[in-house]
């Protein structure tokens, strides 16, 4: 594992914490809708729609293959979202240091060799996990029912894996296939694919 950050990471991690934080402030509209919508109907229900917001730990760790990026990349979205403007201000940052987190923990796991599909739904399902132990005291979910704890979990367990785990992969292949991402990890898989042998 090559630990060093190019210059080129950085600029990298940059902009893909600013793109995926204009994702977060239009999900911030949309996917809330759909949130409380689904926790009417069950409360808990909403952690269903909440993965988009968990995808920047995914798409930093998948791409820059570096300790921190996953973090990084979360935690630029968060700012970026909370400086747009959004219901939840400054504990929107806390959510993405929490959320990063919860990524990078999976990648360190695999002490940042791998970045396949595997890790990626882990990584997902993870950053789910993070977003619940923050919100267990920044949102009171303590003092509620233990029902309500176990399907949130779940529902953050499962939405952490389709969108961000299973979307984050897909997206970095479709990334890697338009040669944006040769300079980097992605980029040599989808390379090496074809002498059939590939990470991707």
């Amino acid at each position: 594992m090559n630990s060093s950050w190019r210059v080129i990471d950085i600029v990298t991690t940059a902009v893909l914490g600013i793109a995926v934080g204009m994702l977060f402030w239009v999900w911030n509209i949309v996917g809330y809708a759909g949130f409380t919508a689904l926790d009417t109907l069950t409360p808990g229900l909403g952690g269903l729609v909440a993965g988009t917001w968990l995808i920047g730990g995914v798409l930093g760790g998948l791409i820059i293959r570096k300790p921190g990026a996953a973090v990084a990349v979360e935690l630029i979205a968060a700012m970026v979202s909370a400086l747009l403007g959004n219901q939840w201000g400054i504990g929107t940052v806390y959510s993405g240091i929490a959320q990063g987190l919860g990524a990078e923990l999976i990648f360190a796991v695999f002490a940042y060799r791998r970045f396949g599909l595997v890790p990626a739904l882990l990584a997902g399902a993870s950053s789910g996990v993070g977003a619940f132990l923050l919100e267990l005291i920044t949102s009171a979910n303590l003092a509620k029912s233990l029902g309500f704890n176990v399907i949130y979990l779940s529902c953050l367990i499962i939405s952490g894996v389709l969108l961000a785990g299973l979307g984050g992969y897909y997206l970095v292949r479709a990334l890697a296939g338009t040669g944006v991402l040769d300079r980097f990890g992605p980029g040599r898989d989808l390379r090496a694919s074809a002498l059939g042998s590939s990470d991707l």
